[in-house]
């Protein structure tokens, strides 16, 4: 297993960060245990959660995979010094989280109590905002004028980024969380976050985790470029654009107990016939490769400069195993150029 720094901070991420939403839903507690337990044997030391999972969110699961997380931390003790645990205050819009409402310092500091109740764990190594409080162009909002920028008050925002920081700052001197970082954020969210702490004395966002994959790399290069000149982690989620690239949806199929089988609150909104012909191309490198298409995937996502570690999912330990035996190898030069070409092709696919 190969690592990295996790951005202005001193903590070394390994490449794979295990990802959780399906745990509470589509998983159970003995499926979690089993895969973090193999997941550690093979060197992955970086756990991504949140507190409205699992998914898709409701609220009757939301939680859920906190919990499991902390009966596993309870029952395994030894390990936690061994897990780097990130996990996430949800943004505002869903009623059961805090009424809808926005991401404050004091909704920090009470979401902090919770998840380290339901984590059963004296600390949160990484602690990020799910999504900003303003208008984010990500969950399929990336389209040109899709909403307008121009409609928030940036100093509005800024005033409430500062409040958000000094929640953060307290749950820190305290000892609660060891580090702070973004999801679904922008350059301009990064950058005003960064100045504001530099001009305060605050946390400084050491990563970003938003959606970056062969059918929606948006973040290269501009997002990207900025990460590594700033210091700031990129972790990429939905490697594998929320199972598609793995192809096991073409052609109408619909596995048992797979995401598509379940409602989803945004809709299959990445499910487009560019996206299908993208995949289908995808495929044939693949098995040119003598790979499939989902270590592909992978592959080309662990080697795009300024990505620190790719958060994946599995709800078996096959698909676990196939996963992470994608990181082992890198993929050859003419499979990278293959790659290329699709994607100018199909740059935005959905």
């Amino acid at each position: 297993m190969q690592f990295s720094k996790l951005g202005s901070s001193k903590v070394s991420v390994s490449r794979v960060c295990l990802g959780s939403m399906t745990w509470g839903l589509q998983n159970n507690q003995q499926d979690a245990d089993q895969q973090i337990a193999y997941a550690l044997e093979q060197g992955v030391n970086f756990i991504d959660t949140a507190e409205m999972y699992a998914v898709p969110p409701s609220a009757e699961t939301y939680g859920k995979t906190e919990s499991i997380i902390g009966n596993y931390l309870a029952n395994n003790p030894s390990q936690r010094e061994n897990i780097v645990l990130a996990s996430k205050i949800a943004g505002p819009g869903m009623a059961w989280v805090r009424d809808g409402g926005i991401i404050t310092g004091d909704a920090v500091i009470s979401s902090v109590e919770a998840s380290l109740k339901r984590l059963k764990t004296d600390y949160i190594d990484l602690y990020q905002l799910h999504w900003p409080n303003r208008q984010s162009p990500h969950f399929g909002q990336h389209a040109p004028n899709h909403y307008k920028f121009s409609d928030s008050d940036s100093a509005q925002q800024t005033e409430l980024m500062l409040d958000v920081l000094q929640g953060l700052d307290a749950c820190v001197k305290a000892g609660k969380i060891r580090h702070c970082g973004l999801s679904d954020d922008t350059p301009w969210g990064i950058n005003t976050y960064l100045k504001l702490s530099e001009q305060h004395n605050l946390p400084r966002m050491v990563s970003i985790q938003n959606e970056f994959n062969l059918l929606h790399a948006k973040d290269w290069p501009y997002l990207i470029e900025n990460c590594v000149h700033e210091d700031v982690a990129f972790l990429p989620w939905s490697p594998l654009a929320g199972g598609m690239l793995s192809g096991k949806y073409l052609n109408g199929q619909r596995p048992e107990g797979s995401r598509w089988t379940i409602q989803q609150r945004n809709g299959l909104f990445r499910d487009t016939e560019a996206s299908t012909a993208a995949i289908t191309a995808y495929q044939e490198i693949a098995a040119a490769n003598g790979i499939t298409a989902a270590q592909l995937a992978l592959k080309w996502c662990d080697q795009i400069d300024g990505v620190t570690s790719t958060i994946i999912g599995a709800t078996s330990i096959a698909q676990l195993k196939e996963d992470i035996d994608a990181f082992k190898e890198p993929l050859s030069e003419q499979a990278l150029a293959d790659i290329r070409a699709v994607l100018q092709k199909y740059p935005a696919p959905f």
